[in-house]
């Protein structure tokens, strides 16, 4: 098997050395995709279709990087990639530069990538900076559908540093991560609980094709189980994720309210839509 060659680019912004990592297919795929005009996240995520399902493509390093892996995805980075690329379309941006640009305003506080807990790595913690850096906006009304009332209480990564790379080697940003959890927790959301989805008109009127799903965790210490995109197929709700159950990119074979009636651990879902 032939070895792709990574490359590893080193820029000097603000005193930080930031390194970005990707190879040859990447800059291919997005730049191809790109030329297409084609300005829907549903458009761009279905781009993704078959591919491969890898957990933590992110961790190749201790030391924080812009990984861009268009190859193989998480449930997390395809939806980042997915909304990095329609965020340059929607502002006639074409190239790879322009897209790791948009990449970084997502993934990381601010749109800063300063070193492991620069990035975002709670999901609500993601929702909260995208709305407050305009990228993104969380739907949470009408009351009668967005029932249920998420309290995050987030913990888990302090007290489970050992299966965290960057957490192992770097023991310093442990405590970093954990006052990032407790300014986290305490904060209140409403969901669409699993109970109270309906392919119906008002659930039409609520939930648009491409929008983010944000499956509501109940585990301790997790807010957010699993994301994907809404697409409405033959009038059904359905989801589609870079799913660790089929292994690849899939629409999911049923319904969403069948999908996560069938979870353990879940009890309805967030709705975040892209600006």
């Amino acid at each position: 098997m032939v070895k792709r060659l990574f490359f590893i680019i080193i820029l000097l912004s603000d005193s930080l050395l930031k390194a970005m990592a990707y190879v040859p297919e990447d800059s291919i795929f997005v730049e191809k995709v790109l030329a297409s005009g084609k300005t829907e996240p549903l458009w761009f995520a279905r781009q993704f279709l078959g591919r491969p399902y890898v957990a933590h493509t992110l961790e190749i390093n201790a030391d924080e990087a812009l990984v861009v892996n268009t190859r193989e995805v998480d449930c997390t980075t395809f939806v980042e990639n997915v909304l990095a690329l329609t965020m340059c379309s929607r502002r006639g941006e074409k190239t790879f530069a322009d897209f790791k640009r948009q990449l970084t305003l997502l993934r990381y506080r601010h749109g800063i990538l300063d070193n492991y807990p620069s990035r975002l790595h709670y999901f609500s913690d993601w929702i909260n900076d995208n709305v407050y850096m305009g990228h993104v906006m969380e739907i949470q009304q009408p009351s009668t559908i967005f029932a249920g009332v998420q309290t995050v209480y987030v913990d888990w990564m302090s007290k489970h540093p050992e299966s965290y790379r960057a957490l192992r080697e770097h023991p310093e940003f442990r405590p970093i991560i954990a006052e990032q959890e407790k300014a986290l927790s305490g904060k209140k959301y409403y969901y669409i609980p699993t109970r109270l989805i309906f392919n119906n008109k008002a659930m039409r009127e609520v939930v648009h094709n491409g929008d983010v799903i944000a499956i509501v965790s109940t585990k301790a210490g997790l807010d957010i189980a699993h994301l994907g995109f809404a697409v409405w197929k033959n009038g059904v709700l359905c989801f589609l994720d870079a799913s660790s159950i089929h292994k690849k990119v899939v629409v999911e074979p049923v319904s969403l309210r069948q999908y996560l009636t069938k979870r353990k651990l879940v009890s309805g879902f967030r709705l975040v839509r892209l600006k």
